[in-house]
């Protein structure tokens, strides 16, 4: 939720409007909003299973189970908690049930439901208490005991791994240091259970009095002691997700019987906002045998980096006095100022995203040499994880080196580049670098144009199965191409159109954008059904939108194609940002019909067609053109290299779209660290981290 919307919800606190929000409650909630009256709620544990469970989530940490209350013999007060767990298949995490409640049959409750229960020992020995909420102990014996975070996501990938449609409860004491005795709160709660029974406070508001009357019984004790078991319990449930993630990808890469989806794993808070359901994707690639040996897990990143890292050769022409000439003579010696760094695209996006404070790993590959062992130590001063760089014997692979020739003006003039490390297959994808996409477990994943296309296909499908959104760098027109190059045994269903894609943005400059038109063109990738009933449903005039295309990109550019090209890219590529130099950047963007700039006023003049049908199936609403003009104009003097200058651009629109900001709102920022670079003699800026506060 945004601070907006909880400082909402929490002002809500006490009015009409502001509801307890079971299973039962969520339909007329959510009802009731179409005919105008709207609510605020709090989700109790069976709304919020409900709701992890649509949004594929499968493991929710909270604070304590509703239950069967103390004469339910006679009242049938029994939470939907109890059979929420018996039917929807989510892992709560919770510090057992409220001790006011009885647990002996909340736990029976359960087993009749088929829910499997167990508690962390948390270093105990033997049979263990189920915990009693403000207490570590209840009484009553826990009906399994489980060790820590490992066993626990084993017990949940393998319940999941079953056509069980049950949930489980896994209890966790209350840490020690804060925990009410036992015979303590027994007392208390005795007296609040009778001040309820006294008061008629039954049915829903019997567990507010109740609570409301242990904390003035405990003189406030329970208020901490509640804090301190929710925030225990988020910890713990944020490890076990991160295990079953583990074992998820483990199946995953080692081809497990049951995998035909993998879900990331994650946790939700009480009372969280939810997403909306989960897509089908591919099938992640089948790996080889004897792949037994997966990495041990390092921590994840938001951003994985997969590309070039490379020994970059700066080489600026300077012409000796009275020679006009701003461009180097071919096929002779020219005077230069030479300078060496290190660089390659995707060191220099993944340095970007490091220097804007993201949280970021680079994936590539350097040779066993001088080079390489070079590069790897410089990695470390600059601050960048190496674990996911793989040193390849020297005998059959060079560490990348590029050579950019470039005029006075510092425009590149020539540029030659040994990427052959990444271009030539030297190492299986599944069992290689599939198990670093594992361990990193981003939220968005970079790629360039420097593998070879077998790998790179490999990348995206794996990207596309974990449902992770990729940015993708043309590199050169030459290389762009590799985009819409498969392998031959593939065939043209390996270019999934929106609302699937091949890749969720692209950053080409005018030359990459026509090589990868003229491509997919020749391809017969522009005449496939799925590609015209996306662009039929745009609603683009027969006669073209060059008027509206003119009034934001300018005549020139719609003459030389490039907002026509880009629409026609958007199916396999809902949002492409081409790089126009000195005149800035050209965005282009589907929108699904759900986006709110379909509706916002200030938006209207780059809205240039909308699908008022509501998109059909695949929820197409409009495509969004915009230009962004460069935000300062940088003297010649002043520029100092262009190296580099794209790949600051991707790392801070990259930055940005992590942050949770929208691709419109980051690319002013991402245009001023560019400029940054320009000046600098460096691939990327250090001056970066001054725009961390815009990021």
């Amino acid at each position: 939720m945004t601070s907006d919307q909880l400082i909402r919800l929490t002002q809500s606190s006490g009015k009409e409007n502001t509801l307890k929000l079971s299973r039962r409650d969520l339909a007329y909630a959510c009802g009731m909003r179409l005919t105008g009256k709207k609510f605020s709620g709090g989700t109790t544990i069976a709304g919020t299973m409900l709701l992890a469970h649509l949004a594929g989530i499968k493991v929710f940490a909270t604070g304590g189970l509703g239950g069967v209350h103390r004469g339910a013999e006679s009242s049938m007060d029994i939470s939907a908690d109890l059979t929420e767990l018996g039917r929807t298949p989510v892992a709560v995490i919770s510090s057992g049930c409220k001790s006011f409640l009885d647990v002996p049959r909340t736990l029976e409750y359960l087993e009749t439901q088929g829910v499997g229960v167990a508690t962390f020992a948390d270093g105990r020995e033997g049979k263990v208490d189920f915990p009693g909420f403000w207490s570590r102990d209840s009484g009553v014996i826990s009906p399994l005991t489980i060790s820590d975070e490992k066993a626990a996501a084993a017990i949940i990938h393998a319940q999941f791994s079953f056509p069980i449609h049950s949930g489980l409860l896994l209890a966790n004491p209350i840490p020690e240091a804060v925990s009410i005795p036992k015979a303590e709160m027994d007392s208390v709660i005795k007296k609040a259970i009778k001040e309820a029974y006294d008061a008629g406070a039954t049915g829903k508001d019997n567990t507010p009095f109740v609570l409301a009357k242990i904390k003035e019984l405990t003189g406030g004790k329970s208020i901490p002691a509640n804090r301190a078991l929710i925030e225990n319990n988020v910890k713990r449930g944020t490890m076990v997700a991160k295990e079953l993630r583990r074992l998820e990808f483990a199946e995953a890469i080692e081809g497990g019987p049951h995998v035909d989806r993998v879900y990331p794993a994650m946790t939700v808070a009480s009372q969280a906002n939810t997403s909306a359901g989960p897509q089908t994707s591919d099938a992640v690639p089948s790996v080889s045998p004897g792949n037994e040996n997966i990495p041990e897990m390092q921590s994840p990143v938001d951003i994985l980096v997969a590309g070039a890292l490379a020994i970059d050769f700066s080489c600026d022409f300077t012409p000796l006095p009275g020679r006009p000439s701003t461009s180097p003579i071919l096929h002779t010696s020219n005077p230069a100022r030479i300078t060496q760094t290190l660089g390659g695209v995707g060191h220099n996006v993944a340095k970007a995203l490091n220097l804007l404070g993201s949280s970021v790993r680079l994936c590539s590959a350097v040779g066993d040499d001088l080079s390489g062992k070079a590069a790897l130590a410089q990695l470390r001063t600059e601050g960048l994880d190496t674990s996911s760089i793989q040193t390849l014997p020297s005998s059959g692979s060079r560490t990348a080196q590029y050579i950019a020739i470039n005029t006075t003006t510092k425009d590149l003039h020539l540029g030659m580049a040994d990427m052959s490390i990444l271009e030539t297959p030297h190492t299986d994808f599944d069992s290689t670098y599939l198990p670093l996409l594992a361990q990193a477990n981003p939220t968005h994943l970079v790629l360039d144009a420097n593998w070879d296309p077998v790998t790179l296909h490999a990348w995206l499908r794996a990207a596309r199965t974990l449902r992770i959104p990729v940015a993708f760098e043309p590199v050169s027109a030459a290389k762009s191409t590799r985009l819409f190059s498969p392998p031959p045994a593939n065939s043209q269903s390996a270019f999934p159109t929106f609302p699937n894609n091949l890749v969720n943005l692209i950053t080409p400059n005018t030359h990459e954008l026509h090589a990868l038109h003229a491509h997919a063109q020749q391809s017969g990738l522009l005449s496939q059904t799925p590609w015209w009933n996306l662009i039929n449903s745009l609603n683009i005039p027969s006669t073209g939108a060059r008027a509206a295309f003119s009034a934001i990109a300018g005549a020139e550019l719609v003459d030389k194609g490039v907002p026509q090209m880009s629409v026609q890219l958007l199916p396999f590529c809902p949002t492409v940002l081409v790089k126009l130099g000195a005149e800035g950047v050209l965005l282009t963007m589907l929108l699904p019909s759900s986006s709110a700039l379909l509706r916002d006023p200030e938006a209207q003049r780059w809205v240039v067609s909308r699908n008022d049908g509501g998109g059909g199936e695949q929820g197409v609403g409009g495509v969004y053109m915009r230009l962004f003009p460069v935000p300062e104009t940088i003297a010649q003097e002043d520029v100092v290299s262009v190296n580099g200058v794209g790949d600051t651009f991707l790392g801070a629109v990259v930055a940005g779209l992590v942050a949770g900001r929208e691709v419109e709102d980051v690319l002013g920022v991402a245009q001023r660290a560019a400029g940054l670079t320009l000046r600098s003699a460096e691939a990327v800026s250090p001056r970066l981290r001054e725009l961390r506060g815009e990021i």
